[in-house]
């Protein structure tokens, strides 16, 4: 069957475009996640059936597709909220994924591909970070000189 081009909306040029993925019938989809320190609320759940949906209307559309939505196991909100209840932050963290774990199972979408954890990857966000201000630097310095 013969379908038309997906055409997604375009917030930066604020247009239509037509939906070419980068490897022709592979689409890689990294959705973010919660930040597992309370309990889940309608907002994620809508977040769910979103890519839920998006998920299967691509597969249906004969993509293949690897979806990765991550779990935020650490940050301010999570370490607080450990503290406030006289807990370690991987021991609060842990039991709202598994909170957050029975709800999606309830919702019933599908699961990603890959469910990565934020303590999983420091090292990589440290490295990104570095190149992003490495990289911002290096435009400032353009820019300088393309002023001067």
């Amino acid at each position: 069957m013969s379908y038309p081009p997906i055409q997604i909306y375009n917030s930066l040029t604020r247009t239509k475009a037509v939906f070419e993925p980068r490897k022709p019938g592979h689409v890689d989809m990294y959705v973010c996640g919660v930040t597992v320190y309370n309990d889940s609320h309608l907002g994620h759940a809508r977040m769910l059936v979103v890519f839920d949906v998006v998920v299967r209307y691509l597969r249906a559309r004969g993509y293949t597709v690897r979806y990765v939505r991550n779990i935020t196991d650490i940050d301010d909100k999570i370490i607080n909220a450990a503290a406030e209840q006289g807990r370690t932050a991987a021991d609060l963290a842990e039991q709202y994924t598994r909170v957050w774990e029975h709800e999606i199972a309830r919702l019933g979408v599908l699961a990603p591909t890959i469910t990565p954890r934020a303590t999983g990857h420091i090292l990589e966000m440290q490295e990104l970070i570095a190149a992003l201000i490495k990289r911002a630097a290096l435009a400032e310095r353009v820019l300088a000189f393309l002023i001067a």
